[in-house]
């Protein structure tokens, strides 16, 4: 998770000077190699030294060293920003019916070009060797990215790979039931809260030697420092001022897309045998006058 992701989690989150000084660094942060620490302290109504506390709730040494990070990261969110849609608000009340349309597809495809310029092969590729060769795949997410795990999950059934979702209460039985012959796919965008689902799980798959494939944001965070392979999502929108998770979800799809195609093509005529032969014994009352469409068994 980046640090401004990080700085509006705790705004949101926490009742303090947290809050005050995270929405003003938010609100103006273009602006902020302008102002001093004087000048920020004053008009956040704090003092320097509660400033320099704000900057070690976020792991630096000091207020220097957070605002170089702050400002250097915001460089770099504007350089790769979207180039034509807002993430968190790609539409206004005034666009009409086609303007909107207009500016999801604009989205959609801005968020699958920042997703794939993010992935190495050797990661989509050790991520797929790992389910490859697990007995189990256990999929982790809280709604709606267990929505997106539980496509993910029918798709490797197709192709006879022992696929679950975890689900909520029954997650620590799970986990303890995993070994080191299994792999645990976890969905997060944040990364962070170690106590609570689905990241409450790593410790203990970790303590059994299970493979962790994590998909999540970019920047630092809880789970990328306990993942075997990461799959990094596209990571523009914020946590929670937006109209919803439009690059998000498309972003998730598209790795988990990714990564089950890598996977059928670890064994791909083996893969598609399989899965045809199943399809003509399961889906045999599915039929279509359309030439395009049907098949002839």
């Amino acid at each position: 998770m980046y640090l401004f992701q990080r700085i509006e989690e705790a705004a949101f989150k926490q009742n303090d000077a947290r809050r005050t000084i995270g929405e003003f660094i938010l609100e103006n942060r273009d602006q902020l190699q302008e102002l001093s620490m004087d000048e920020i302290a004053k008009r956040t109504f704090t003092s320097k030294p509660t400033l320099v506390r704000f900057a070690k709730y976020f792991d630096y040494s000091g207020w220097k060293e957070f605002m170089y990070a702050f400002t250097h990261e915001v460089a770099y969110y504007d350089e790769n920003a979207y180039e034509a849609v807002d993430p968190n608000f790609p539409f206004s009340a005034e666009d009409d019916s086609l303007q909107i349309i207009e500016h999801l597809v604009t989205l959609k495809m801005q968020s699958i070009k920042d997703t794939v310029s993010h992935i190495a092969a050797e990661d989509l590729n050790h991520a797929a060797e790992l389910i490859q060769k697990a007995e189990n795949i256990v999929i982790y997410g809280t709604s709606p990215n267990s929505y997106y795990g539980e496509l993910f999950k029918r798709n490797l059934l197709t192709i006879q790979k022992r696929a679950f979702l975890s689900k909520a209460g029954e997650n620590g039985l799970i986990s303890s039931a995993l070994t080191n012959r299994d792999c645990a796919i976890i969905i997060s965008y944040s990364g962070n809260n170690p106590d609570e689902n689905p990241t409450s799980n790593v410790k203990k798959l970790k303590r059994s030697g299970v493979p962790i494939i994590s998909i999540t944001s970019g920047g630092k965070n809880y789970l990328r420092d306990y993942s075997d392979v990461v799959l990094n999502i596209s990571s523009k929108e914020r946590l929670y001022s937006k109209i919803a998770n439009f690059a998000t979800q498309e972003s998730i799809l598209f790795l988990l897309d990714a990564l089950f195609s890598k996977v059928f093509a670890l064994n791909y005529q083996v893969n598609m045998d399989n899965k045809i032969a199943n399809s003509k014994v399961l889906e045999t009352k599915r039929q279509s006058d359309s030439k395009d469409l049907s098949e002839h068994f």
